[in-house]
């Protein structure tokens, strides 16, 4: 543990090292503009209840939407199938148990099921993008979905987002929530995206960067990719925009 968070008072966390929060708002993404705070936030006390509840949230959010990619029997989302796993896990390494953790993603033409999304791209039936699991106790989750295609950015200067994954988690509390994005490993696009470079530190963007499994370890049903969601410290996952 460093130094500093051992200095602190019980309850109070070592501050983020500069680097690995975006820098907001990002140029050329109207979105982050829409989104950001214009004036510095108000600092108010936390209650009990915003620390500690609501209790098992995972209760009041039903979890079990793991299957993206077979939403019933006989019905397949178009595109490559590719299971996607991981750990979240605390700045001390341990297993966060019972949070509650939700993915979204465009689909394999890289459009939204969502009625903002208007693109002239295919939508897929079979594929609605979204979905919630509750990990376990050793802090796993698991999702079987399909990879998600690139978009271009609707602006002037136009640009185009890499495959990615949207990731919510959220833990014992209301207050415990970080909204982060994944990305894949060796994509091109990655040094273009204007979301990922937001990240001033390498080693944080490298940090929303999954592994791929080798398929030797899972066959030739579908692609494997690994991505562990550290909270707090050093080597915590960054938030994004």
């Amino acid at each position: 543990m460093d130094t500093l968070a051992e200095a602190l008072p019980p309850g109070l966390f070592a501050p983020l090292p500069p680097g690995i929060e975006p820098a907001v708002p990002v140029p050329g993404y109207p979105n982050t503009w829409t989104h950001t705070p214009a004036q510095p936030l108000i600092r108010r006390p936390a209650t009990r209840t915003e620390v500690t509840g609501p209790a098992e949230l995972w209760r009041k959010l039903p979890c079990g939407e793991s299957n993206l990619a077979v939403p019933a029997p006989g019905k397949v989302a178009m595109g490559q199938l590719m299971h996607m796993s991981g750990r979240v896990l605390d700045e001390d390494g341990r297993p966060v148990r019972g949070a509650v953790v939700e993915l979204w993603q465009a689909n394999a033409a890289g459009r939204y099921f969502h009625p903002i999304d208007q693109r002239d791209a295919p939508l897929d039936p079979n594929f609605v993008g979204n979905g919630r699991v509750r990990t376990d106790g050793d802090g796993r989750y698991a999702f079987f979905t399909i990879k998600p295609g690139a978009y271009p950015v609707p602006v002037k200067d136009t640009w185009w987002r890499p495959p990615h994954v949207h990731f919510s988690v959220l833990g014992p509390s209301s207050l415990s929530r970080l909204v982060t994005q994944m990305y894949f490993p060796g994509d091109p696009m990655n040094e273009w995206d204007r979301i990922l470079t937001s990240l001033p530190d390498p080693a944080a963007r490298a940090r929303l960067i999954a592994q791929q499994v080798h398929p030797s370890e899972v066959g030739d049903g579908w692609l494997a990719f690994t991505h562990d969601i550290v909270l707090r410290g050093r080597h915590a996952t960054p938030e994004a925009p």
